[in-house]
């Protein structure tokens, strides 16, 4: 059964590795973290615990004996819509892209850092607990009040562009997930642009300058080289 956090459950994750190392690892850690721990080997395995279980999270390996990891992500994406984290030793960013645009939510490349696994799980987690955005997302000093289409940094309103306010929005209704360039191009501009990333490029760099501190050293909009952006989520 997947959790119910109003009830005091512990949070479902089905940990998806066919290396017995990893997968004891991985227990290890989450069970420190008092989350409720499922493992499958198998791409087949994956996909019949996920629907029985219903977790909460899926950590997914995409070098799997049987079925690529992703087309488990597909699969899974045709009834589910539950956060898929990918942890690989796949490094080529047309396979984290593969990946991103199949469904998966995020992408950790092995070998990763513990604290920021667990962040990238609680941030799923909260995804999946607000259902639907909250009508003012709160990051640091940066509000965004949807109703309102207002945008303000420590106090000051912001003025964008409808196109600044439009990528912000999407990130903002995405916080913590990773979108892929392609992704954002599509959905903000048409399939007709998705070769022309440098239209994306330009417009993140003029919203960067009119929210971030140091836009060369942003906080909030992160950029995962070669696949996409990530807005940060409150901690």
């Amino acid at each position: 059964m997947a959790s119910d956090k109003t009830k005091g459950n512990l949070p479902h994750i089905l940990v998806v590795d066919d290396e017995a190392a990893i997968q004891r690892f991985l227990r290890t850690v989450l069970d420190a973290e008092e989350f409720t721990v499922h493992q499958a080997e198998t791409g087949h395995a994956a996909l019949a615990a996920a629907a029985v279980i219903k977790p909460d999270v899926i950590l997914l390996d995409l070098g799997l004996p049987d079925l690529d990891g992703v087309e488990v992500i597909r699969r899974i994406r045709e009834w589910s819509p539950v956060p898929i984290i990918v942890l690989s030793v796949r490094e080529r960013e047309d396979e984290k892209v593969q990946a991103l645009d199949a469904g998966a939510d995020d992408y950790l490349t092995k070998p990763f850092g513990i604290a920021e696994l667990l962040a990238r799980i609680r941030a799923s987690l909260r995804r999946t607990l607000q259902q639907v955005p909250e009508p003012v997302f709160t990051l640091g000093g940066l509000v965004v009040d949807l109703p309102r289409r207002l945008v303000s940094v420590d106090g000051a309103e912001v003025q964008l562009t409808p196109t600044e306010y439009d990528l912000l929005r999407l990130l903002v209704t995405h916080a913590g997930k990773v979108l892929t360039h392609g992704q954002i191009l599509r959905q903000l501009w048409g399939n007709a642009y998705l070769e022309q990333p440098h239209v994306l490029r330009v417009n993140i760099s003029n919203l960067r300058r009119k929210i971030e501190a140091d836009p060369s050293r942003p906080r909030f909009i992160i950029t995962e080289p070669g696949v996409g952006y990530r807005l940060q989520t409150p901690r």
